[in-house]
């Protein structure tokens, strides 16, 4: 079962519309990109493991959903300003299926808040 979290742990998560400008893929992993993405105020990168299941030309210009006051990684040497957010499809032995980036269901403006 998963944690349970206050509504004040909610409100400290900045979840954001964000367009992604440029995609790169990653220079020291097969399964890893690099996003350009504008939030409206700033632009951050993204490292995510979705090459399996987006290519660059799907992505460039897509509207996404990025939480976007994650504490920065280094992903295999790449940082990582923020996380995008998708639905997982798992096999029963746990191996991803399908990966479905979440949107807006109409264009909105970069930043927007999702709350």
């Amino acid at each position: 079962m998963t944690e349970k979290i206050s509504f004040k742990d909610w409100q400290k998560l900045d979840i954001r519309v964000a367009r992604v400008k440029s995609v790169e893929l990653h220079p020291n992993a097969d399964k890893l990109i690099v996003l350009k993405v504008d939030i409206g105020s700033e632009e951050k990168q993204i490292v995510a493991g979705i090459k399996d299941f987006y290519n660059e030309k799907e992505l460039e210009g897509k509207q996404i959903i990025v939480f976007t006051n994650l504490e920065p990684a280094k992903l295999r040497g790449v940082e990582s300003q923020g996380m995008l957010l998708a639905a997982v499809e798992r096999d029963s032995k746990g191996k991803e299926q399908k990966v479905i980036l979440l949107q807006p269901e109409k264009e909105c403006k970069e930043g927007a808040k999702v709350e």
